[in-house]
């Protein structure tokens, strides 16, 4: 497949005089670069001599940005080898990596560097040529760009980054970014551990611990990024340091949701849980009894959800309703989802059992299809007010149908419970950017999917319809919250400022400090950025 390039992003300007190339970044900064910077650079990472002569000659010739980001993938493949470095044509398998069509994008090079120093080779050599680029851990966001960048630029795939090893006495485990949270919950559940994790298995371990992270047990233990003992970070100028409560502490708190703000992250020590077997039972019961199963689960909220063992997966879809409900520990018939008792199911999905984590993904996993969509997700919350939420399930299920009628997309209403234990863990651990209101709350989300790239618009207004509705009416009532949960929203969502001007001012002076050149705001690509705000 042949690719054209087109240019976006800073714009460079080559001239060339006494072996002198000057290059115009952005309307930041502006840098020169000698024959002798290159050499210095192309030492710093290793490259022989004559490998320098040969790029800097042509780093130095290059009159275009096309050529510049050229010989920076042929820097990489040089100084890391080439069966880390693949450039165009690019295998397609690589890009459809990613979960969503919207996020397929062919990139002039893909570097998937094997361990920290790759890392930092890698992004040396983006700082040197000022090049765009985009990082992918499991490539599960919707949002373009977030985990993808086209021609214009370099796509750092941490996908060999996926070791999973716990500590001799268990009680941490270790696990690289670019892993998926199957199978690291499958190695660790043989060991007898835990951890908190995302909830579904495809999903990989990076991006949602850098987003805070949801999990079956947070009521209990908190986000999953909150039980995190050390980051392993690569700087933007190639330095590897660690963030902890005792080093770097400031970068460690910022990490627990900051999103791609600050560095890439390497490894992620994350203590484990007293959890392995667990209790769980799936059913599903018709839409027409979503007002019953909407009043059961918040009744369950205001009430089950103290004891903190309990957890409800509550996801309204167009055709039916699907229940989860998952105790953190063997039992028979728990008495926290008593509200759920008088419902009669249409189906038993999954009848009653004693599991683990790695079990249940597996069971998810049957869902799955391999059929490629164009996805994109939604987030809001509230406080619980049953009222509320049924007025608004009304709305969206009016458009909803709508929607699928004309493009035959879907989508899905889910609500997510947040208790004062969640928030309160958090705060025990260390601390958090993401200023959550204290007192039980809920986070809605909704994924939708489709085919058609023609109906994008279309489609999405329908969930930013549904998100300015739900903030009117939170409004009027008085149960509207602003936060805005990162692994669930949406492009045009902005999250970080829905943690509050204070943390927001800390995450900024954090991401001033250890980007001094701001290269993860200019260069990456897209993402939930601080400097979007």
């Amino acid at each position: 497949m042949r690719l054209r390039y087109h240019l976006v992003g800073p714009l460079f300007a080559w001239c060339i005089v006494a072996h002198t190339t000057s290059i115009g970044l952005n309307d930041l900064r502006t840098r020169t670069t000698t024959t002798a910077d290159f050499a210095s650079f192309g030492q710093g990472i290793g490259l022989s001599e004559s490998t320098i002569q040969t790029l800097g000659d042509q780093f130095a010739q290059a009159s275009n940005p096309v050529e510049a980001l050229t010989v920076a993938c042929r820097t990489a493949r040089e100084s890391l080898g080439g069966a880390q470095v693949e450039a165009t044509p690019i295998d397609q398998t690589v890009v459809e990596v990613n979960w969503s069509e919207t996020c397929y994008a062919y990139p002039s090079c893909v570097i998937q560097p094997r361990n920290a120093t790759d890392v930092s080779t890698s992004i040396q050599i983006i700082n040197f040529f000022q090049v765009k680029f985009s990082v992918r851990s499991g490539g599960h966001s919707p949002n373009p760009g977030w985990s993808s960048v086209g021609s214009e630029g370099i796509l750092l795939d941490l996908q060999r980054l996926n070791s999973v090893t716990l500590s001799g006495n268990g009680m941490v485990a270790s696990l690289g970014p670019g892993g998926r949270w199957s199978n690291a919950m499958k190695v660790l559940n043989a060991q007898g551990v835990s951890v908190q994790g995302g909830r579904l298995g495809q999903v990989g371990v990076g991006g949602l611990l850098l987003g805070g992270g949801y999990f079956y047990t947070s009521g209990q233990f908190g986000l999953a990024a909150d039980n995190a003992k050390n980051f392993e970070v690569v700087l933007s100028n190639g330095t590897i340091i660690n963030a902890s409560s005792n080093e770097n502490a400031d970068l460690f708190w910022a990490l627990k949701g900051g999103g791609p703000n600050f560095g890439i992250v390497t490894r992620f020590d994350l203590y484990t849980i007293p959890v392995l077997e667990i209790w769980g039972k799936v059913q599903i019961y018709p839409t027409d009894m979503a007002f019953e199963l909407l009043e059961a689960f918040d009744e369950w909220q205001q009430h089950g959800a103290s004891d903190i063992k309990s957890s409800v997966a509550f996801d309204i879809g167009l055709d039916y309703v699907t229940l989860g409900l998952i105790y953190s520990e063997p039992a028979t018939s728990p008495t926290a989802f008593a509200p759920f008792d008088h419902l009669e199911p249409l189906q038993v999905v999954v009848p009653a059992i004693n599991t683990t984590f790695s079990n249940v993904y597996d069971i998810l996993s049957a869902s799955y299809t391999n059929t490629t969509f164009r996805h994109d997700y939604r987030g809001a919350s509230s406080r619980i007010n049953t009222e509320f939420t049924k007025e608004m399930y009304t709305f969206w299920r009016e458009n909803a149908v709508a929607l699928y009628n004309k493009t035959g997309a879907r989508q899905n209403f889910a609500i997510q419970h947040v208790g004062a234990n969640l928030i309160q863990q958090g705060a025990d651990k260390g601390g958090n950017p993401l200023g959550i209101e204290a007192g039980n709350q809920q986070w809605w989300t909704t994924l939708m999917d489709w085919e058609n790239e023609g109906d994008d618009d279309l489609v999405r207004s329908v969930s930013i319809n549904f998100t300015e509705q739900w903030k009117k009416r939170g409004q009027d009532l008085g149960v509207y919250l602003p936060f805005e949960y990162m692994n669930d929203a949406s492009r045009d969502q902005n999250p970080l400022a829905s943690y509050g001007p204070e943390n927001l001012a800390s995450l900024v002076k954090v991401s001033q400090k250890y980007d001094a050149e701001q290269l993860f705001q200019t260069l990456q690509n897209n993402g939930f950025l601080l400097s979007k705000l």
